[in-house]
């Protein structure tokens, strides 16, 4: 049999394993993962109530119950932890999908003034993220600026907006819900540096702002205007299209009084976040114009926006991952149909040789684009090549079983069961507050669960677990 391991349980990692013993029966998957539950931005980065969307992990479910597919939670690849080297020893092959980890940042003074976030430190909040060290997001504030105009920018903007009732049934962890709750926020601006045709968010997206109860969407028409495609959309790609004529809509309509507002704005890049008191107090944009080139060019005309929070949302990048060749320019690591290249600096990915055994999808090879489904043809191609190299990666002879070798090791590696033991207490822990699943927040509250612990000693060794929280 071809041991493999899928380092990553996401979207990336679970596609791969699936085509891996789809297309061959000889062929047995390890998905491992540093957090004890599975299905990686899908649990951690899909909003809660984008119920729709985090059902798929339904189909990754079905994945990683096959017979020759096994689930490794808590198993940390990299320093201090399972070194590249040695899941080399361990297996005939690797498969490194661990994602985009880090924000981009925006690289203007005042960034990391206190109530300043990144977007992906929100989602991580409210998404129950275990190594989530924050709560005082909303502490003091009473209007936020989201920078960014993509579909993560719309969801912290909805979640906002969104009031506790329409969140109660969603999984959202009590603390973050009582934060919302309790929430001053009434206003909140989504700012783009280009305008509405160039927006990133998906028309499906946009529109849910729009059907918020007791919420006003207001975009000024004089923004919109500045877009050279507004006057006359209809050369632009279907969802700019159809984004250009929503954004239109809301510019025609009388704001209703509501008592919460959205506002968008375009053509606006920052250029600084202002302190007050010790924290940000507002956001300084530059008026921006279309160069004529896709681009946009500055005016030197300034406005200063009030926020005492503000969300940076403007994209994702992946990090190096210790004993893998980076490319810092691309964020990604080098690679040809997802096998691992290395070679000495300067010399062109097609020319450098291949690194055997090693292989790369999802957004650690082609960068953080596109959606959940774009990376299913990504691991596909990845999982293919791999294939292909089997006869020479099967020629190392049997290799031990891995988890024995890591439990030796003294790792406390979570199998299948400890994840559905994660399942059962977050179901236990919804039902004694009165709500559905709400995820565990913490890893004390995560490894009792897998490891037992909750069954044995009931919902209440879980509670005191999230209340240490």
């Amino acid at each position: 049999m071809l041991q493999v391991a899928v380092v990553g349980s996401g979207p990336s990692g679970v596609y791969t394993a699936q085509t891996l013993v789809q297309q061959d029966p000889d062929v047995r998957v390890d998905v491992l993962d540093r957090l004890p539950c599975p299905y990686g931005l899908v649990r951690y980065g899909v909003a809660p109530d984008h119920e729709k969307i985090k059902s798929l992990q339904n189909n990754l479910r079905t994945v990683l119950e096959h017979d020759r597919v096994r689930f490794v939670g808590g198993v940390d690849v990299g320093p201090g932890g399972l070194t590249t080297e040695r899941l080399r020893e361990l297996y005939h092959a690797v498969v490194y999908c661990v994602g985009a980890a880090t924000d981009r940042r925006l690289g203007v003074p005042g960034e990391d003034l206190p109530g300043s976030w990144s977007a992906t430190e929100f989602v991580s909040w409210y998404s129950a993220h275990p190594d989530t060290a924050q709560d005082d997001f909303l502490r003091g504030a009473r209007s936020a600026v989201v920078i960014g105009v993509g579909n993560v920018a719309v969801d912290v903007t909805r979640i906002l907006a969104r009031g506790v009732t329409e969140l109660l049934p969603t999984d959202m962890p009590q603390a973050a819900l009582d934060a919302l709750g309790a929430s001053q926020v009434r206003e909140v601006q989504m700012v783009g540096r280009r305008g509405p045709s160039q927006a990133r968010f998906t028309t499906k997206e946009l529109r849910e702002l729009g059907a918020l109860p007791d919420t006003d969407v207001v975009v000024d028409p004089a923004e919109l205007a500045l877009d050279p495609a507004y006057a006359d959309p209809s050369g632009l790609p279907a969802v700019q299209r159809r984004n250009v004529e929503v954004l239109r809509g809301w510019a025609e309509r009388p704001a209703r009084g509501h008592t919460r507002r959205i506002r968008l704005r375009f053509f606006l890049r920052p250029v600084a976040l202002i302190e007050e008191a010790g924290r940000v107090g507002a956001v300084r944009f530059e008026r921006t114009a279309p160069d004529g080139q896709g681009g946009v060019t500055g005016t030197e005309r300034y406005e200063d926006i009030p926020a005492q929070l503000v969300l940076r949302s403007v994209g994702y990048r992946g990090v190096p991952l210790a004993g893998l060749p980076f490319d810092a320019r691309l964020g990604t690591v080098p690679h040809r149909a997802g096998r691992v290249v290395r070679g000495p600096e300067g010399v062109p990915v097609a020319e450098a040789p291949v690194s055997p055994g090693e292989y790369v999808a999802g957004w650690i090879k082609r960068g953080p684009t596109g959606v959940i489904g774009t990376n299913r043809p990504c691991a596909k191609e990845t999982a293919l090549s791999l294939l292909a190299d089997a006869p020479a990666l099967l020629a190392r002879g049997p290799l031990p079983d891995p988890l024995e070798v890591l439990r030796d090791a003294g790792l406390r590696p979570v199998e299948w069961p400890g994840w559905q033991a994660i399942e059962r207490a977050e179901a236990e822990w919804g039902a004694s507050l009165g709500r559905g699943v709400v995820k565990l927040p913490d890893w004390d509250a995560l490894m009792t669960a897998a490891e037992g612990a909750a069954a044995r000693g009931g919902a209440p060794a879980v509670q005191g677990a999230c209340e240490t929280r």
